[in-house]
């Protein structure tokens, strides 16, 4: 399936509504559920109170934190957010942002194409790119239900740079979603921080600098720094649930 068609379909819904929890915040509570769907001793999301400091020394309490601490916030403040949905910009902003390596992401997506732009254009871009991940992840939040998620058992980490941690979207009715989020390790700070989701084999990244590559090499990287200034800035709307025919909620506005 090619990258348009996965993004244009399910994949863009969960693949982003998963970007928000990988890409985020606080250790898990101590407690765990034994997993029935998942193979050797997965785990569900525990519905105990996560503590407020994420453990970043460890990826898997990364991605498990940020995902307890996230969809928390959000569902505490949903008739706040119902009234207002630009609060879920200021959820992913305060909870979620501090964990993501937005700098390597722009980075990445900017690909093969960065070392025809010079420092000036980097240095506008990764914030500008930072907002646009806040106004994305915003809008897909928008699409949240209380899906179930599993993890998978940890792995060891030691030596390495680069961790997929590995969950499953449990969706009634449907095939459930398989998601790896990708952290890496920062060698100074010896902390870890998410960058990239993986959606039923899709790279989030890879995808984006598909969609974006064309830009940057026929009009330059600040036509696209000012392209999704504007994208960014758009207003977060709640979309419709479909009803008809057993059909899941309509596809989130794109970022």
């Amino acid at each position: 399936m090619s990258l348009s068609k996965f993004f244009n379909n399910k994949g863009k819904v969960f693949f982003s509504l998963l970007i928000s929890f990988i890409l985020s915040q606080n250790v898990m509570a101590n407690s765990e559920v034994a997993a029935t769907k998942l193979p050797a001793q997965a785990t569900k999301l525990s519905t105990e109170p996560a503590r407020r400091l994420i453990d970043q020394s460890n990826p898997y309490k990364l991605i498990r934190g940020a995902a307890e601490q996230t969809f928390k916030r959000f569902a505490s403040e949903q008739q706040a957010i119902r009234a207002n949905p630009n609060l879920l910009k200021d959820i992913v902003r305060e909870e979620l942002m501090p964990y993501i390596n937005h700098q390597y992401a722009a980075f990445k997506v900017i690909g093969k194409h960065l070392k025809k732009t010079t420092d000036a254009e980097r240095r506008a871009f990764v914030p500008v790119f930072r907002e646009y991940l806040v106004s994305s992840y915003a809008q897909v939040f928008t699409l949240y239900d209380n899906q179930p998620v599993e993890f998978f058992p940890e792995k060891s980490f030691a030596g390495k740079r680069i961790v997929a941690v590995n969950t499953r979207i449990i969706m009634s009715g449907r095939a459930n979603i398989n998601v790896a989020f990708k952290v890496r390790l920062n060698k100074k700070t010896k902390q870890w921080q998410a960058f990239d989701m993986v959606a039923e084999g899709i790279s989030l990244l890879d995808s984006k600098q598909v969609e974006l590559s064309g830009l940057i090499r026929q009009k330059g990287l600040p036509y696209v720094t000012e392209l999704l200034k504007r994208k960014s800035t758009k207003d977060i709307v709640f979309k419709s649930r479909a009803a008809k025919g057993g059909t899941t909620v309509k596809k989130a506005q794109q970022g």
